[in-house]
């Protein structure tokens, strides 16, 4: 009896006051917007509520007692933003940008029983119901409630559930005890505040990429892509105890950025392939492992080739270098619809991958979203313990929101960094 009432007291609290409602009601924010290709701005937006508004992935007006409100303390750039900014994708003018979040509640729904005003978490980047099969089977990646055109759902993100964008001040996120990631401690969690921040995607993703890969203690692995998500992969290849981990990219800074925590590299702007850079590292042309962190905008190998985009290029180089029975994980992005593609076939998401030999090889393709659920409460104790410093191994630099627009700039011209945006100056 006294633990029931010790429930309905919890269950029935009231969650905010009518003065914090109030201010609340009157209080502003700010993010950052998609312009049309090449550009963003920084712009006035609505303040969250507590409700669905009619859109894309809700019919009808109505509450969303499940949800709460966050003051964003961090939230960053990630490479799947800027596929929507170079035009790359099928997203309208006028989206709110932002699926890595990371936040202070400062309102809850009157359904929320287990996160409270004033707990700091972290955002999967997956809106996940936590009802529907796959949910329950642990696919939060692909839920089938938050989605009316296809499972799957994403903050600020064309074709993922017209979800509000966290690259802002205030963010609403639903389903709120499912999805969030308390930190335990407040204090400990802003001193590793640029690791932890990468908990909403990129860290998880480069872990999942790797795992579906196979990647264990003694194994060789291929990263392809020196990006934020073929960095955060590589460390959590060391993190799964891979005895050689080899990055391949053309961007020159990327790969001096991999090897400052322990990786081997193959230069693909060099004309030499990928296979022969490979057998001078191992003595051997081929890997155990293989991790396309690079996607659906893949150029060539070799001096001419890697000025031409190769959408199925880095598919068909681990197909080659992943031994037979290999795994191969697909982090990287592929898209049903690119505009921007080299050819008709392309831009409908059909491109020339060289299947037959992966087929002959017996190799495992693993895709898909990142199920973050899944690995974010290990991985944020692998960094309050100190087991990887993810913040260097990508090179966090933190930006205001003012500096939005540079970020993304900077990081499209290929600097060796990740961007993490503070709203509010908290993280100083």
């Amino acid at each position: 009896m006294a633990t029931m009432q010790r429930f309905l007291r919890r269950a029935c609290r009231p969650v905010v006051t009518r003065t914090a409602a109030r201010a609340m009601s009157n209080a502003s924010n700010r993010g950052v917007v998609y312009m049309g290709p090449g550009e963003v701005e920084v712009q006035a937006i609505e303040f969250p509520k507590l409700e669905l508004a009619p859109g894309e992935f809700n019919p009808r007006l109505r509450k969303c007692d499940h949800g709460v409100i966050l003051k964003v303390v961090t939230t960053n750039i990630c490479g799947s933003d800027q596929h929507m900014v170079r035009g790359r994708t099928t997203a309208s003018a006028g989206m709110v940008l932002g699926h890595e979040i990371t936040g202070e509640v400062i309102e809850c729904g009157s359904d929320v029983e287990f996160i409270k005003e004033g707990d700091l978490c972290s955002v999967p980047f997956n809106i996940a119901c936590g009802r529907c099969a796959n949910c329950k089977a642990g696919h939060t990646g692909v839920c089938l409630n938050v989605n009316p055109a296809r499972p799957g759902a994403a903050y600020g993100y064309v074709d993922m559930g017209g979800w509000i964008g966290g690259q802002a001040e205030y963010v609403m996120v639903p389903y709120a005890d499912f999805n969030l990631l308390k930190f335990p401690k407040k204090d400990q969690a802003m001193e590793k505040i640029t690791g932890l921040t990468l908990l909403s995607d990129i860290l998880p993703t480069g872990f999942h990429g790797a795992l579906t890969a196979g990647v264990g203690p003694g194994t060789t692995v291929y990263v392809a892509g020196a990006g934020p998500v073929g960095l955060a992969s590589a460390a959590s290849c060391h993190l799964l105890g891979a005895a050689c981990v080899i990055v391949g990219d053309y961007n020159k800074e990327r790969l001096e950025q991999a090897k400052s925590f322990g990786c081997e590299v193959v230069d693909v702007s060099l004309d030499e392939p990928v296979p022969d850079q490979i057998q001078k590292i191992l003595g051997t042309p081929e890997v155990d492992c293989g991790v396309d962190c690079v996607g659906f905008e893949a150029r060539g190998c070799g001096h001419a080739g890697h000025q031409v985009e190769k959408p199925a290029q880095v598919l068909n180089d681990l197909m080659t270098v992943v031994r037979a029975a290999g795994q191969i994980g697909i982090p990287g992005l592929y898209v049903t619809e690119d505009p921007g593609a080299v050819d008709d076939a392309a831009k409908m998401g059909n491109i020339s991958s060289r299947i037959g030999l992966g087929w002959a090889k017996s190799i495992s393709f693993h895709t898909g979203q990142c199920p973050v659920i899944k690995y974010h409460k290990n991985l944020m104790n692998a960094i309050l313990y100190d087991k990887i410093d993810i913040a260097k191994a990508v090179n966090v630099e933190v930006i205001s929101l003012d500096d939005a627009p540079r970020g993304y700039k900077d990081f499209d011209k290929g600097a060796a960094k990740k961007f993490v945006i503070d709203p509010h100056g908290t993280t100083a």
